[in-house]
């Protein structure tokens, strides 16, 4: 069997035909399947698969994503053309099976006994022996020697001579042939539990995927699969209390329904953390209600420690809130009065907001999620971005140190806190566009100071920008409102700078502190947003805070002395907003404090955040008060009937390497013709893969023989060299 390339060549019939079959069969043929697949399958690794589309158009941009689409590779593994390589590979490797698995066992049942004695001379493993005694007892002794050393051997008179043909390891081209085997099975496998039978169940049935929001009960039967579908992958949503009875197949145009033979309801969904705060146990307790039989029958899902039934396996593979009851209280963000407002909702629902609340207009909440439990890493001292989206720099030669050594190592240092629980929301205007919110229950601790995070983006792909506002001494952020509201005064903003000018210069200059208060009031009047004069914001309104001061000065005072300026009036701003805190405190029915380290900070954070609400974007800030969590579990829903199949081709392929690697077939032949002086014995010995192993078990073996006869060799060549074996003894096999 020489060693070939080509594939199977037929005799007759057309010669496109022929030329077909041997591409088909042949061996390049079946590597470049191979490496195409590789590559497919490295890609399929790579790139996420079957995220919604508006994903990749963000990662890569229209165009490429577009050209990516078309070829399918956000569901390689499904594609048609994935498939098609499949199929043809299945096609080859049978060819290359059928063509090469007949002559195999043919040659492994060989016992290769037509050779002569010349043939076993042009060996270039051999030895000659000149053995005293007669052929019978020479024969006996090496037959004997022969199965000593695991060797099968049959036994041949011929031409006045006894032939001794004996063969060890045969059963390796078995292993030729389970390889490929397995390659098939493996590949049939893979197409039972690719996307191929449901394909054909679109094209035979007319089964089309849904495009619309439609209750699932409602769903006509041509965007039904039927439960005795034999493969499917497909998702559960399942909330706590309740139970569903079929899957969502999600399509590249839609989904389609997966009809189950029993239903999963969700008794509770179970998380368990570490001592940081980390979550170690994702898990769900189920009941499965069979439909035919009505039998309920409990179990636990976790991740990676699936529940089977009725040839469907659950996994757990992910979770989201079921619709938790969200209670809230609604702060307005702009009017110079604190009325707040209950509200509240499920997630998942929409609640307007109320016309109580100033500025409101017609706006919609959309409450889309809930977490009781939030692990951040609040170390921003160390290199992370604070809420504000500052950073800390740091010399080269630490940004090394710290990516060098151990490779448990992080470059980011973390400091992990439970910092409570968040909701998440949307406010969308009458014109349909929308801003998104992430608000905090909680006062988190950031830099020694207690702050409410509330956090928005224009975009999901966004990352949150947070509106840090101080809590006050009872933990709420009532002072930072009322505060807030003062400012938009114009009566407190005037008794404000009033009060700064009384207190910061002596009452014997007159015209002084009358200046300085018209320049207070001045800058409260900027920072508040009310100067009509001011610089407009991108959205053409007025513009407040930091960017209004910013903008006066830049408009307003010479570039030399800009600088200057902008320190006198931020520590005028400073000073003045202290006298807006106390008079809101006074309208409030509290007592004036006393200015000391904690108050100074408050008012300076409060300055911070009073700058920042500009750009937050919503009439009302909504803080969380309470809430009634309800969750549910995503289970991931699976039939492979493939899976077994790829389980046996995987074990045929580990034994057919095993073999190939492992076992080597050697070939074992004695020549015994009488001499005058007693029996000469030519020895022979072959292996399909020459190598230095086998150098030192042929020398084994002669030293073996000569020992059983009682003799040396009297003619051996046993140094390495090219071999010169007779075609017809042993060479190389032929596979893929």
């Amino acid at each position: 069997m020489s060693v070939t390339t080509s594939g199977l060549e037929l005799k007759s019939g057309q010669r496109a035909m022929r030329r077909a079959v041997e591409l088909l069969s042949s061996m390049r043929f079946a590597i470049a399947l191979l490496v195409i697949l590789s590559i497919a399958s490295i890609i399929g690794t790579v790139l996420t698969q079957d995220d919604p589309y508006p994903n990749y158009v963000n990662q890569f941009g229209p165009f490429w994503a577009d050209i990516f689409r078309s070829l399918s590779l956000y569901n390689v593994y499904s594609a048609w053309w994935f498939m098609l390589i499949l199929g043809f590979l299945v096609v080859s490797v049978s060819l290359c099976v059928i063509r090469n698995a007949p002559k195999m066992i043919a040659d492994m049942k060989s016992w290769k006994d037509k050779v002569r004695e010349g043939s076993l001379r042009a060996f270039h493993h051999k030895g000659e022996f000149a053995v005293h005694g007669t052929r019978a007892q020479t024969t006996a002794l090496l037959a004997k020697l022969s199965g000593k050393l695991g060797y099968k051997f049959v036994v041949r008179e011929t031409e006045g001579a006894t032939l001794i043909a004996a063969k060890r390891g045969a059963m390796t081209k078995l292993g030729y042939i389970s390889a490929h085997i397995a390659i098939v099975v493996i590949c049939i496998g893979g197409l039972l539990d690719s996307n191929l039978p449901i394909k054909l169940q679109m094209w035979l049935f007319d089964k089309t995927p849904i495009r619309s929001n439609t209750v699932i009960n409602d769903i006509p039967e041509e965007h039904r699969l039927s439960q005795t579908n034999p493969t499917f992958r497909g998702y559960a949503w399942v909330p706590e209390g309740q139970h569903v009875s079929t899957a969502i197949l999600n399509q590249q145009d839609g989904s389609l329904i997966q009809d189950l033979p029993f239903s999963i309801e969700l008794n509770k969904f179970i998380v368990d953390y570490y001592s940081t705060g980390m979550p170690k146990l994702f898990a769900s307790d189920i009941v499965v209600i069979d439909h035919k039989t009505g039998v309920r029958v409990p179990a636990r899902v976790e991740v990676n420690k699936p529940f089977e039934y009725d040839g469907v396996s659950i996994y757990q593979s992910s979770f989201q809130d079921g619709g938790s009851q969200m209670q809230m209280t609604a702060f307005p963000m702009t009017g110079d009065t604190v009325k707040t407002v209950p509200f509240g909702g499920p997630i998942g629902g929409t609640a307007p907001l109320t016309a109580a609340i100033p500025g409101a207009d017609g706006e919609t909440v959309e409450f889309t999620d809930f977490r009781a439990i939030n692990v951040e890493n609040t170390s921003n001292a160390n290199g992370a971005n604070d809420a504000r989206g500052v950073a800390a720099h740091r010399s080269l030669k630490e940004a090394f140190d710290e990516r060098l050594g151990s490779g448990a190592k992080t470059s980011k240092p973390v400091d992990l806190h439970n910092v409570g629980p968040s909701v998440q929301y949307k406010v969308r205007g009458k014109d349909g566009q929308a801003r998104e919110y992430n608000n905090y229950m909680l006062p988190v601790d950031v830099n020694g100071e207690r702050m409410f995070l509330a956090g928005m983006r224009l975009n999901p792909d966004d990352p949150f920008r947070y509106l840090r506002i101080p809590a006050d001494a009872g933990g709420s952020v009532k002072e930072w409102m009322n505060l807030r509201a003062a400012l938009e005064n114009p009566a407190i903003r005037a008794e404000a700078a009033h009060r700064f000018a009384q207190r910061s210069v002596p009452g014997s200059n007159q015209e002084l502190q009358q200046h300085l208060e018209e320049s207070a009031s001045r800058v409260l009047t900027l920072f508040a947003g009310a100067d009509d004069a001011g610089s407009k914001a991108p959205n053409g309104q007025v513009a407040g805070g930091f960017q209004a001061i910013a903008g006066f000065i830049d408009h307003s005072v010479p570039k030399g002395e800009q600088e200057k300026a902008a320190g006198l009036l931020l520590r005028m701003l400073e000073g003045s907003m202290w006298d807006v805190w106390q008079l809101a405190r006074e309208r409030a029915g509290e007592a004036d404090l006393k200015a000391d380290t904690d108050s100074s900070r408050f008012v300076q954070s409060a300055i911070n955040a009073l700058s920042d609400s500009f750009l937050y974007g919503s009439p009302v800030y909504l803080q969380l008060d309470s809430f009634k969590q309800i969750q549910a579990s995503v289970f991931q829903l699976t039939r492979a009937p493939g899976k077994k199949v790829v389980y046996l081709g995987s074990l045929l392929l580990v034994l057919g390497i095993f073999s190939m690697f492992y076992v080597r077939e050697r070939r074992l032949w004695f020549w015994l013709k009488d001499t005058e002086h007693g029996v000469n014995v030519v020895m022979a010995m072959s292996s399909a893969r020459k190598t230095l192993d086998f150098e030192k078990e042929f020398a084994q073996t002669r030293d073996s023989v000569g020992a059983a006869l009682g003799v040396k060799p009297t003619d051996a060549s046993d140094a390495a060299g090219p071999s010169g074996a007779h075609p017809s003894a042993g060479s190389q096999d032929s596979t893929r």
